[in-house]
């Protein structure tokens, strides 16, 4: 199961869209969109759980696709502990 962080969603973006989106890929397990409390509206990123083969096939076919005048940014979630954390501890 690979987990993918997909940016630069245009505001007005739901989750049965991007579903539908991915889908075309192989099935999608889960989808999360950040939203904001306020507005309501789509934060300009979610995540997407998706088979490793089918999140690879996904990854290829979306990131850079454009939606609504949007360029699409998808690839694999980086954990967090590859964020640089501990960095510089031995």
């Amino acid at each position: 199961m690979k987990k993918m962080f997909v940016g630069s969603l245009p505001p007005d973006a739901t989750e049965d869209e991007i579903r539908a989106l991915f889908a075309q890929h192989g099935k999608v397990f889960s989808i999360s969109l950040a939203h904001d409390i306020f507005k309501g509206t789509c934060k300009g990123f979610g995540f997407v759980e998706m088979e490793g083969h089918e999140a690879r096939a996904a990854i290829a076919a979306l990131n850079g696709h454009t939606l609504r005048g949007q360029m699409l940014k998808v690839n694999e979630e980086d954990p967090k502990h590859a964020r640089g954390r501990g960095r510089g501890r031995r």
